[in-house]
């Protein structure tokens, strides 16, 4: 029999386990009481936390006492009935039930085609020094590429310099493959330009997240890496993403946290910026109304919105962690809608109808109910006018990237009980 039927069943053995272990040590009124007392504990924790992020003064402060007190009482409740080991193996088992249903349903990752790379007779590469806190410095990155046999331009000046228009000019005078050390917000504007007239992109990982590198399975805390794929590297051909035109490599964000980085008070205070705008963004006359449309949905009114070039693991909602794969030809949606309490509960189901919304498309768009919005992109503020329309072009953008690169899992799967069920019964046929 297979792995994968095994961990399956092992999977369903350790949730029948978790299950079961409360009724025999507590005895069925007691694993009642016990579920009881968990889940009015979970429950009254996430509504306190949310009238914590919507509510201000001492309404706030109340619910943040709430939201650390009750976890308190419910262990103390559980040590009194002499019942916190049961929950604790109880607990254990749950997790082995996870781990093994994920590994019953774990695929094998199929890695991108890669392409064999022409020699660049003409790369040429801008740098950003200020970039991932001086990575290009650092790492003496000009001087390295230089060896190689590229054109270096750097934006060590005090004004703002069109990368694009940089990029466009390097282009006119023959460069046959352009490249970036900075951010993926500088990365997607030149992966755009080199797009446009075909040429090969090489991402050198000298920004502060490199989302991007990452995925290519670039090692972001080794940048001249990268440039080891002007003499010894191999072709991907990636999606591209674009946002009203404009280029994209990695997601871009509506609604709350758009917003709030938009402030000018985020950069001086990140902190008290977040705790006063939110109760107006999430429930108040502050939000702004957003509605998606991707084709056979319509997300009315969602909080936060994140449109992905390729989506993301089905773990992460924010955009923070990675995707398996850059040549799907879709772009991932993500819309959270929090305008209550029950809602915000709802989210620990992760169901359409609880307040989430997953979906995958090749074009979105956000329309909303003022004439101008403002959108994070690749980690960028940008003020853009409505309705915003997001695209994806599949494999429109030829990445260098070096020969051997980092080998990472792939992201986790969503446990799907059903599935789990049909792989632990007897094989057919």
């Amino acid at each position: 029999m297979s792995a994968h039927r095994w961990f399956a069943r092992a999977a369903l053995l350790c949730a029948l386990a978790a299950a079961l272990t409360p009724i025999a040590a507590a005895g069925l009124r007691g694993a009642v009481l016990l579920l009881a007392v968990g889940a009015g504990g979970v429950v009254l924790t996430v509504a306190a936390l949310y009238w914590a992020l919507t509510r201000r003064g001492v309404l706030r402060a109340a619910a943040v006492g709430v939201a650390v007190v009750a976890p308190l009482v419910v262990v103390v409740l559980f040590v009194a009935a002499h019942l916190l080991w049961v929950v604790l193996l109880a607990a254990g088992f749950a997790v082995l039930a996870l781990l093994a249903a994920r590994a019953a349903l774990r695929r094998p990752h199929s890695p991108v085609l890669e392409h064999l790379a022409p020699e660049a007779e003409h790369p040429f590469l801008i740098m950003n020094p200020r970039s991932g806190g001086g990575k290009v410095t650092k790492f003496d990155l000009p001087r390295r590429a230089a060896e190689l046999g590229a054109e270096v331009a750097l934006l060590d000046g005090p004004e703002q310099i069109d990368v694009v228009a940089l990029a466009r000019a390097a282009v006119a005078r023959g460069a046959d493959l352009l490249g970036v050390a900075g951010g993926d917000g500088t990365q997607a504007l030149v992966a755009g330009v080199a797009a446009e007239h075909g040429l090969p992109f090489l991402v050198i990982s000298a920004g502060t997240r490199n989302h991007f590198a990452m995925d290519l399975g670039l090692d972001r805390a080794d940048p001249v890496a990268g440039l080891t794929a002007l003499t010894d590297g191999v072709e991907l051909h990636v999606d591209l993403a674009r946002i009203n035109g404009r280029p994209f490599v990695n997601n871009a964000s509506f609604g709350v946290y758009a917003q709030i980085v938009e402030d000018p008070a985020y950069r001086d205070d990140k902190t008290r910026t977040v705790l006063a705008r939110l109760p107006d963004l999430l429930t108040g006359p502050g939000r702004t109304r957003l509605t998606a449309r991707l084709p056979g949905t319509e997300i009315d009114a969602p909080q936060a919105i994140l449109v992905s070039n390729n989506p993301y693991g089905s773990s992460d909602l924010a955009g923070l962690s990675r995707r398996d794969r850059l040549d799907g030809g879709v772009l991932g949606v993500v819309a959270v809608t929090v305008s209550s309490t029950r809602a915000a509960l709802g989210l620990l189901r992760r169901t359409r109808t609880r307040g989430l919304t997953r979906g995958l498309a090749t074009s979105v768009t956000v329309e909303a109910d003022v004439p101008r919005i403002p959108v994070g992109v690749d980690g960028e503020s940008l003020l853009l006018d409505t309705p915003v329309r997001c695209t994806i072009e599949p494999g429109a953008l030829r990445v260098r990237v070096p020969g051997v690169r980092v080998r990472r899992r792939p992201a986790e799967p969503a446990v799907d009980w059903v599935r789990l069920l049909e792989l632990a019964g007897p094989r057919r046929g």
